[in-house]
């Protein structure tokens, strides 16, 4: 179970995850420190490691959206979150499956910060309402990737196996 330390509307764009004025910043190691830096409470908990890893951030439609930027997905794997969301945006999406970061799609989804949620392979339970939601399932190829760590450790297995 992961508690909701997040929960937003639609339309969080990149900018807002991963702000452009730290685009000079694009090692994965020094990226954390700049998640959601204009929500200034939010990032000093993050930084001052106030969440156990798998914790959720939850946001509406089109998260992601904006740039193609993929420190935005960078910054959030940095510290181990979820990000479960009713709908997220193409290169969002595709940006957090190459770095793996996990991401779930739940068109239905209603849940508040300090909600806590279980996702199951095809649900996410909010287990503070009661309510399950139905989750869109990726294709199994993206889902692997994802599952791996993302498109080097998939890689990386895949021809570890054949040697």
């Amino acid at each position: 179970m992961s508690k909701v330390i997040l929960a937003l509307g639609n339309d969080i764009s990149t900018d807002d995850i991963y702000p452009g004025r730290f685009m000079a910043t694009v090692l994965p190691s020094e990226t954390p420190q700049f998640a959601f830096f204009d929500r200034t409470e939010f990032n000093a908990q993050l930084k001052a490691k106030a969440f156990p890893a798998g914790s959720v951030i939850v946001g509406g439609e089109n998260f992601g959206c904006g740039s193609s930027r993929e420190q935005a997905c960078s910054t959030l794997k940095g510290y181990d979150v979820v990000v479960v969301a009713r709908s997220i945006a193409r290169i969002f999406l595709q940006n957090s499956i190459n770095l793996g970061l996990k991401v779930v799609i739940c068109p239905g989804l209603e849940a508040a910060e300090g909600d806590d949620l279980e996702i199951t392979a095809d649900q996410v339970l909010n287990r503070t309402s009661g309510r399950a939601f139905d989750q869109v399932q990726l294709p199994a190829a993206r889902k692997g990737i994802m599952d791996a760590g993302g498109l080097i450790p998939y890689t990386r297995a895949r021809l570890m196996a054949r040697a």
